[in-house]
């Protein structure tokens, strides 16, 4: 079983709010920068370059609570897992963290639904895509 899929992201001057530390909205970007390069890892890409009928998945809920701030550019490190494998949907959980120590700066959850390309509606993951999340449940 894999525990986890971690990336080293970058934090820029650009990200950072008036009071020098990383905006709010910065680290969802940066988790959905480490999911994308966890469905890379998948074989899956970014699941909507590939012909896959799981690719068809929408955002249902976000959350996140911000422990420490991350002060300044530089890198931090995001951790993502897969915390619950449902009918239709797909919880991942994620932290944020700096380079040199596992304290938290940020965790949170994203929860995907699959859903019908013809009606948009709830419909269950495939067994091909069960299989390839196998190892990380």
């Amino acid at each position: 079983m894999k525990r986890f899929h971690e990336r080293v992201m970058g934090v820029y001057f650009d990200d950072l709010d008036p009071y020098r530390i990383l905006h709010n909205a910065r680290y969802l970007l940066l988790f959905e920068r480490t999911l994308g390069s966890f469905w890379q890892a998948l074989g899956l890409g970014s699941l909507q370059e590939v012909e896959h009928p799981d690719r068809f998945h929408f955002v249902k809920a976000n959350t996140v609570e911000y422990e420490q701030p991350v002060r300044g550019v530089g890198d931090v490190r995001v951790r993502v897992w897969v915390e619950r494998l449902g009918g239709s949907s797909l919880t991942f959980g994620f932290v944020l963290m700096p380079m040199d120590s596992d304290e938290v700066h940020a965790r949170g959850t994203r929860t995907v639904v699959r859903v019908d390309p013809e009606n948009w509606r709830p419909a269950p993951w495939t067994d091909s895509f069960r299989a390839i999340l196998a190892d990380w449940l």
